[in-house]
């Protein structure tokens, strides 16, 4: 049973539109992912069962929660918070049974409060024995994926980035629930969140340079521009 101080009632408790995050194996594709979510204020709790794997994702930020657990023991990732969390992440390599076990454990577990599993996979049957024992999403890793994969779980309406420079990017998200039915005039997105509408419409017939009078429907596509900050600023829903 979880303690007032747990690390779980701490994230349940805090304030996140993007909800809270495991990443169970920690090396260098685990890592990336806990950077990503980190940068973007996610809560996050790191484990691993090596104790040096835990000690250097803590020197991406010395307060993250990173614990040292058997990721094959219930129990112990019970007792860690790994059942707490809305998305667990099993970047493990391998061995591969011990990315399977974990999956089955944070998915079917009895009092699991697990929504989403992502797991890594190294080869096609790898992928298959995920997908059986109940693994949401299945990637093939690299560092760069994990970056990837993190900024997508926080940012989960946007679809595409091309970056332009260290400080600005172009991005294509789907149109957040707050800006739905107001036009490109309403909600003044330069002036208000300094981001430039490049493009809007229906997927497949994007409108470049839209009219102000245009209003933004649900399920729609807009490509901005602006700094990573501005971007990241925008509702991420």
């Amino acid at each position: 049973m979880a303690t007032s101080n747990g690390w779980w009632q701490w994230a349940l408790e805090e304030p996140s539109s993007c909800g809270s995050f495991a990443v169970i194996g920690v090396g260098r594709f685990g890592s990336a992912v806990c950077d990503e979510l980190i940068q973007n204020g996610a809560s996050v709790l790191a484990i691993d069962a090596s104790q040096r794997a835990i000690d250097a994702v803590r020197l991406i930020d010395p307060s993250i929660e990173a614990r040292v657990v058997d990721c094959t023991d219930e129990e112990a990732l019970r007792e860690a918070g790994a059942l707490e969390v809305d998305t667990v992440v099993v970047a493990i390599s391998e061995p591969i049974e011990a990315s399977i076990t974990a999956t089955l454990v944070v998915k079917h577990s009895d009092g699991t409060k697990v929504k989403q599993v992502i797991s890594r996979a190294t080869s096609d049957l790898h992928m298959k024995m995920l997908q059986r024992v109940g693994a949401d999403r299945v990637v093939y890793p690299s560092k760069m994926q994990g970056h990837r994969l993190g900024l997508e779980l926080v940012r989960p309406n946007m679809l595409e980035r091309l970056r332009l420079d260290d400080r600005n990017c172009i991005e294509e998200i789907r149109v957040p629930k707050a800006f739905v039915d107001q036009s490109l005039r309403e909600l003044n997105l330069r002036k208000n969140h300094n981001v430039t509408v490049l493009a809007v419409g229906p997927e497949n017939q994007l409108t470049v340079n839209p009219p102000a009078s245009h209003i933004l429907k649900e399920g729609e596509l807009l490509v901005v521009m602006g700094s990573g900050e501005d971007l990241k600023a925008l509702p991420s829903r």
